[in-house]
């Protein structure tokens, strides 16, 4: 196999369990399992639940009594974030050691490099302050950013190879150019979208408003939207009550309003895309894009009409993960062809 080949296949498989962390992590803080090993990075002082289920003294000790399932979700999800490090460590030194053959840019594995370190010292701050919504938050974009760079890495990997993403599309003209910068819009609205609905899930704030389309009863119920941003805020307990209404409602209101406008954005996107009548990767990518639009706003929709259900909004998550590596593929089908 050559070194091309290898590092496709690491890059792929990383991109791959990565996206499944993040969704793991969506299920975890979903699923109020955030704590459910209140230490790091073991579990009550050992390297599994079954070692804290057993050790009656650390749990006396910790505060918080051992719910086995809590634990379970959370070191899983710490054992797969481990092994994605693993993975993307691996990258990194390919990337040096095969530096000469300018297979991967070193600036890329080294950003991806510094970005799972930050990872690791965020997940740790995650627990051991409790929570923190802006912790919590950072947490959430810094695993999407290392989502993103992988997916770029495999994009890149794939230029000059007969895949469904490979690079290269030869446009010109101002539709082209139309076409690119909707393109960066909708990706600049995604992230601002994926940042707000980090803040709405790490405050507990999704059932601020549990009717569709308005909200609490009324089209533009009281809202505290001053007091609902403050990066400073600890949440103090797992259901919202560190907030008042108000405030929830604030945030949840800004979610909604940015869902809309990222949509607009990324429909646009997609449909100047479609409009090109370029190559393959690119329409592949207007349509992929145009799906999972689709697809994330119904879940979001069925979501609030059904009251939250767990499997629905970790499906959330996941669309939006999903939507945001379409959003980036399209805008690497729409760079040009280097010469």
């Amino acid at each position: 196999m050559s070194h091309a080949a290898l590092l496709r296949a690491f890059a792929l498989t990383a991109c791959s369990l990565c996206l499944m962390v993040v969704v793991l992590g969506a299920y975890v803080r979903l699923s109020d399992a955030g704590l459910g090993c209140p230490d790091w990075p073991g579990c009550y002082g050992h390297m599994t639940p079954v070692g804290a289920a057993a050790d009656l003294d650390a749990q006396s000790q910790s505060g918080r009594p051992l719910e086995l399932g809590k634990a379970w979700r959370e070191m899983l999800h710490r054992y797969a974030a481990g092994t994605l490090g693993v993975l993307i460590v691996c990258l990194a030194a390919m990337a040096v050691a095969w530096r000469r053959e300018r297979i991967v840019s070193p600036s890329l594995a080294a950003a991806l490099l510094g970005i799972v370190l930050l990872q690791g010292i965020f997940g740790m701050l995650t627990v051991t302050w409790r929570l923190k919504p802006l912790i919590v938050t950072l947490h959430l974009l810094f695993g999407l950013t290392t989502l993103s760079l992988l997916w770029w890495l495999v994009l890149g990997l794939a230029r000059g190879h007969d895949g469904p993403w490979r690079h290269g599309a030869v446009l010109r003209g101002d539709r082209w150019r139309v076409a690119r910068t909707l393109a960066l819009l909708g990706l600049l609205a995604l992230a601002l979208q994926i940042v707000l609905g980090g803040w709405t899930s790490s405050n507990y704030a999704a059932l601020a408003c549990p009717d569709l389309p308005r909200c609490q009863g009324q089209w533009w119920p009281p809202a505290q939207f001053g007091s609902a941003f403050a990066p400073t805020r600890d949440l103090g307990v797992a259901d919202g009550g560190a907030l008042a209404s108000p405030a929830l409602i604030a945030i949840h209101l800004t979610h909604r309003l940015g869902a809309m406008l990222a949509s607009v954005a990324l429909l646009a996107a997609a449909i100047a895309a479609l409009g090109l009548r370029a190559e393959r990767p690119v329409r592949r990518a207007g349509l992929a894009l145009l799906a999972l639009l689709c697809l994330q706003l119904t879940i979001g929709l069925t979501m609030v009409l059904r009251g939250f259900p767990l499997w629905l909004a970790t499906a959330h998550n996941a669309g939006a993960a999903l939507l945001l590596l379409a959003t980036l593929a399209l805008n690497h089908c729409l760079r040009p062809a280097k010469p």
